[in-house]
């Protein structure tokens, strides 16, 4: 069986040409950067470059740059490294409820160091509202942290303007970019971030590597203790090979990224069109305000969640209720419950889509198909 490949956000095949860069690098450079002979030199140099590469496709400096080994390290180390090197100023941090659990449960572990935590609420479509953050902000508040793109539902929230709140308070600002880096167009600088988080194997890149945003200035205190790689923020050898495929995975997206858009785009659209055609009842949970191009949440009123992926699964179509770190999970989307509310009918009739490298129309067409199959059997099944 072919299987139809429908779960891109959870994580993303790799490119033949990343690949192609992951030999070279651990054929022909397998040495440590930190060495000084010819050979840690020649490992020097290509990270260097990974690392302008890095650097340039968000408008940032190579020593901005922290390579982590993904996002949820990239975001721990920007929390707890920004909480503890701020801690004398206060201790109170401000969240919203729809964070990728990389983020919620490290501010749940300051919480129980005696941080004072404020999760904003959002919108029934899944946004953050800029006057929520201006209410919640503190004379003591010492860390914003609002994710990008969400990973469930695909909302874009409105970083530049939170951003813009803090810009003359003490408080630094943190975006969890994971799902928006190498989809949308990203510039620090414009965004007035102060830390973001990114991660590769969500762009067709290598599982195991990611890196930190830290803009220059900004203080961080280190949670790995060891060598001093990383300019001694983030001890370990760097593992070179991911860093360079990552570098090659952001390079290909970056060269063709409005086109990667309307591509992705099209695709949702096709997606949404096959099922109103194949006359399936459904409705998105976001229906206003900007969405990532790759991603769609759909509710299927009647349906069984569970059951209905098993169906999927058993058709040959790769497909999630929610983020990929809670699979298995009895526990309802915290994402959807922060939309709807711990009653709604959507929390268990709700599936992700996401689309991407690979992904085609004929395939879509193909999925809609079983989805519409699975949906109009006898309404037994879903006891």
């Amino acid at each position: 069986m072919n299987r139809i490949y429908l779960d891109h956000a959870a994580t993303s095949p790799v490119h033949p040409e990343v690949v192609s860069v992951l030999t070279e690098m651990y054929t022909h450079h397998f040495g440590n950067a930190s060495s000084i002979h010819e050979t840690g030199r020649a490992a020097r140099k290509e990270l260097d470059r990974a690392r302008e590469i890095l650097a340039h496709s968000i408008g940032a400096h190579s020593n901005e740059i922290i390579l982590t080994s993904g996002g949820t390290e990239a975001d721990n180390l920007a929390i707890l490294g920004a909480v503890y090197a701020s801690q004398e100023r206060g201790k109170h941090i401000i969240t919203s409820a729809i964070e990728h659990h990389a983020v919620l449960h490290a501010c749940e572990y300051l919480e129980k160091q005696g941080f004072e935590i404020t999760y904003l609420p959002v919108t029934k479509n899944g946004f953050v509202e800029v006057e929520s953050l201006e209410k919640a902000l503190r004379d003591d508040t010492i860390l914003v942290t609002i994710m990008y793109g969400n990973n469930e539902v695909g909302t874009v929230q409105p970083i530049k303007e939170l951003a813009a709140l803090v810009k003359d308070h003490q408080a630094l600002f943190h975006t969890d970019a994971v799902q928006a880096y190498g989809t949308l167009e990203i510039d620090v600088k414009e965004l007035g971030v102060d830390l973001l988080s990114t991660s590769a194997h969500k762009i067709n890149g290598p599982k195991g590597v990611g890196f930190l945003f830290q803009k220059a200035g900004t203080k961080l205190r280190p949670l790995a203790h060891g060598g001093q790689q990383e300019r001694k923020r983030r001890a370990g050898t760097e593992a070179l090979p991911l860093a360079a495929g990552f570098a090659k995975a952001i390079e290909l997206k970056s060269n063709e990224l409005l086109k990667s858009q309307l591509a992705l785009e099209s695709l949702k659209q096709h997606f949404l069109e096959e099922l109103t055609k194949h006359g399936v009842s459904y409705t998105k949970n976001v229906t206003v305000g900007k969405e990532l191009p790759h991603i769609t949440n759909i509710f299927f009123p009647g349906t069984d969640i569970e059951t209905f992926l098993i169906q999927l699964d058993l058709a040959g179509i790769d497909a999630s209720s929610g983020s990929a770190c809670t699979a298995g999970s009895v526990d309802p989307s915290h994402v959807l419950v922060a939309m709807f509310g711990e009653d709604a009918e959507q929390l268990r009739s709700s599936v992700r889509f996401s689309f991407g490298f690979g992904t085609t129309k004929e395939q879509l067409t193909l999925a809609v198909e079983k989805i519409a199959g699975a949906i109009n059997k006898p309404a037994s099944i879903w006891k």
